[in-house]
């Protein structure tokens, strides 16, 4: 039998990743800002929510932006016009996910000095985003009660890395075949730690609880 030769290049790649990530962290714990990663499916209401909680933080705290999509400028755009505030769009090149350092590259060309709060609007994509350490402080999820209560069993991994997780668009829960209690007990079976919020994005219901978490969370 032939000979095959094995290399492992996983490794490398993700320790790479994860010193690049500690080297944002540092950067933004000298900036004295708050950077949050926000990820979630497709159509689960990332734009509109963020765009919610900046408007309800804004007067408060200097707030950025930063928006990954594989093409054009729609959320940047939808989020600057909702908010008025600074939104940078990044295009990655057509990849399901985004790095550490796409992120830090994204970060050179914004402006951070000064932000108490960094967001990061993921890719909408349940699977690769969660594998990459962005260099946020913290994981947030944002998951509509209309993808179904069974999504922690069929994505565990982003599940898991989230420090926070939205359950959005409560306010179509009479449209929808959908069981918080169940929905939160598989959550906690994977990760007993996160915080859990019932929301909507659209209505604002729910998101004064979010607003006290993340000023919990923030740099005095």
């Amino acid at each position: 039998m032939a000979e095959v030769k094995v290399i492992k290049i996983e490794e490398s790649i993700f320790a790479q990743n994860e010193s690049t990530a500690e080297s944002i962290r540092k950067m933004m714990d000298e900036n004295g800002t708050l950077f949050i990663n926000v990820m979630s499916g497709p159509g689960a209401g990332k734009t509109t929510t963020l765009a919610s909680l900046v408007n309800l933080m804004k007067d408060k705290y200097k707030i950025g932006e930063m928006d990954v999509d594989i093409e054009t400028s729609l959320d940047a755009q939808k989020v600057a016009d909702l908010t008025g505030i600074q939104s940078l769009q990044i295009h990655n090149g057509g990849l399901c996910h985004i790095d550490a350092d796409m992120t830090a590259r994204a970060i050179a060309e914004y402006d951070t000095e000064g932000l108490d709060l960094l967001i990061l609007e993921n890719i909408g994509n349940m699977v690769c985003p969660a594998e990459f350490d962005t260099g946020a402080h913290k994981n947030v999820m944002i998951w509509s009660i209309t993808e179904g209560d069974d999504k922690p069993l069929k994505y565990p991994l982003m599940f898991s890395v989230c420090d926070a997780i939205l359950i959005n668009k409560i306010d179509a829960i009479d449209y929808f075949d959908f069981d918080f209690d169940k929905a939160e007990e598989r959550i906690h079976s994977l990760n007993p730690e996160t915080k859990l919020f019932r929301i909507s994005g659209k209505t604002g219901e729910g998101l004064d609880a979010v607003v006290e978490w993340l000023e919990s969370n923030m740099k005095k």
